[in-house]
């Protein structure tokens, strides 16, 4: 079993920056690649950023690429995600989530928290 607890959202202006942690408790948190999705009002849950458990490659949506950096620091049990020129349309939900067979797919990560709101306003 993995618990995982994000925090570091908040209300942010266009352009500016925020980093989301996620802490991990639980056996095994190197083992694990690490993901962060994201929902935003009325929209389905889309993944974000990824980092694999062993190499540390990480792979992302086309929207955030070259603004967004995830990472992870497997000796805290905590995976990161950097968000800098943070747009409008970046407000939502975003939720860490642990497992992951495929990069993409919600389904294929065991485990999740419970999110953490950004709102990033015009």
């Amino acid at each position: 079993q993995v618990q995982l607890v994000e925090s570091g959202g908040g209300l942010v202006q266009a352009g500016g920056s925020l980093r989301l942690s996620c802490a991990a408790s639980g056996r095994a948190f190197s083992s694990y690649a690490m993901a962060w999705f994201r929902q935003a009002p009325g929209k389905e849950r889309e993944f974000v950023a990824r980092v694999d458990s062993f190499t540390g490659r990480t792979y992302y949506t086309d929207s955030v690429k070259g603004r967004f950096t995830i990472s992870r620091d497997n000796a805290k049990n905590t995976v990161y995600l950097q968000m800098n020129s943070l747009k409008p349309e970046d407000t939502a939900v975003y939720y860490c989530a642990a497992g992951g067979l495929f990069i993409n797919r919600e389904t294929s990560y065991n485990y999740w928290g419970q999110g953490t709101q950004v709102t990033v306003s015009s």
